[in-house]
């Protein structure tokens, strides 16, 4: 059995320094096909309550879209004997098993064990020593491991999502677990936020906020809370992205006349133009391997999404279904392009794949828009409006299954999906 002391410093200090919010409900709205079939029970002194350590493991894998619960009511420890020729009869391919446990340090040990029902074989078992507060991220961590041994791709539950919620007249930029729980404040102003972008290493947000009349482009620790400004130029200063090594911010900046792409350092200095066009650049995105970068333009008459070198040079237009697509993202692993395409006056998500060119429409909204590719490429979050309030909703990258995450209070746009830091 793998033991690991988790001690997620980030974590705990958001908690204590900024203030909850209220958490997001999530509603599935549909399920991937060929479906794995896992029983989940519950594990042992893991409690009956919504909030317990077997309950956030089911909901990640349900809300996957990837697995199908078969019904499990038992309590089952990872110690436990098991008869997994009954668990297959019930319909199971794999039975997940565990317990948590007090320590006398007032710590928990989580451990859990992974079965797999039809070659009758141990697939995972892991041991995770946890302060109380932070039980949910081990159990997301379980789930992360389920998904990893059962599809080959590394699970995505214990990332985190940034978003910007509309309440009233305060905007706020709030962090969350990847299934909208543990929702925090990072700032709150009475004017526009927008553009929260991570870094890769998930400790910092680059934005933009307009507390000061204007748009400014701020990078934010979050354990410090400390900001520092990044851009705050004559005209627009908007749109930052970082680079694949978190030195580097790229952002549009109108402070020559016209909306062109810029690089700095992510301290603010050492500005360098890279676009040189008639038109307005904006949105850039790095590619993966740092040496290019994706940007919306409308120099040929429509905005449209091209590509060009970080050095800056000439730019190689990359979108040509539909006259209006903006908002480019690009896949970790390089390979798909997302963006928010204007069809029959509808915005809608689409992504484009960048060896076949073969284009997929994943969302059916009137104004979807902001989309971000969770760090395992298997899943886009992106903004979208239910009973005319925004929200947010996440789709598998092969358009097969869907969940919304939903305000109890306010509208939220802008998600940013955080990069695995562990």
């Amino acid at each position: 059995m793998k033991r690991i002391a988790l001690y997620p410093a980030v974590l705990l200090s958001l908690g204590i320094c900024m203030l909850a919010q209220a958490e997001l409900r999530v509603e599935i709205a549909g399920v991937g096909a060929n479906q794995i079939p896992i029983s989940v029970a519950n594990f042992a002194n893991d409690g009956s309550a919504a909030q317990s350590v077997s309950a956030v493991i089911r909901a990640d894998l349900e809300r996957s879209g990837v697995f199908r619960l078969i019904d499990n009511t038992e309590t089952i420890a990872e110690n436990a004997p098991v008869n997994l020729g009954t668990w297959r009869a019930n319909g199971a391919d794999a039975l997940v098993t565990g317990s948590v446990t007090r320590l006398s340090d007032g710590r928990q040990d989580l451990r859990y064990k992974l079965m797999d029902t039809v070659k009758t074989t141990e697939l995972s078992a892991l041991s995770l020593t946890l302060q109380p507060r932070v039980i949910r991220q081990g159990a997301h961590r379980v789930a992360d491991d389920i998904y990893e041994k059962m599809t080959g791709v590394r699970g995505a539950f214990s990332t985190r999502i940034a978003y910007i919620v509309k309440s009233g007249s305060e905007y706020r930029l709030e962090v969350a677990d990847s299934d909208g729980e543990n929702a925090v404040t990072a700032i709150r102003s009475t004017e526009p936020l927008i553009s929260p972008v991570w870094s890769p290493d998930g400790s910092k947000l680059a934005y933009v906020s307009f507390e000061n009349k204007k748009p400014m482009v701020y990078v934010q620790e979050l354990a410090s809370r400390r900001r520092v400004i990044v851009a705050n130029f004559k005209g627009s200063n908007s749109a930052p992205a970082w680079s694949p090594d978190g030195k580097k911010i790229a952002l549009a900046l109108s402070r020559e006349g016209q909306t062109q792409i810029y690089m700095v350092n992510a301290d603010g200095t050492d500005l360098k133009r890279l676009s040189n066009s008639t038109g307005i650049d904006t949105e850039p995105r790095f590619a993966p391997d740092g040496q290019s970068l994706y940007f919306t333009s409308d120099r040929s008459g429509g905005p449209q999404i091209y590509r060009m070198s970080t050095q800056g040079g000439d730019a190689r237009r990359v979108t040509f279904g539909g006259n209006y697509n903006i908002s480019p993202r690009i896949s970790p692993d390089g390979k798909m392009l997302a963006y928010v395409s204007r069809r029959d006056g509808r915005f809608q998500l689409f992504v484009l794949d960048l060896t076949s060119s073969q284009e997929l429409r994943l969302s059916d909204g009137a104004r979807d828009e902001s989309p971000s590719f969770a760090p395992n490429g298997k899943y886009l979050i992106y903004a979208t409006e239910s009973g005319g309030r925004g929200t947010l909703a996440v789709v598998s990258t092969d358009g097969r299954s869907r969940y919304t995450l939903s305000a109890r209070s306010g509208a939220i746009r802008e998600p940013a999906w955080g990069p695995f830091t562990q």
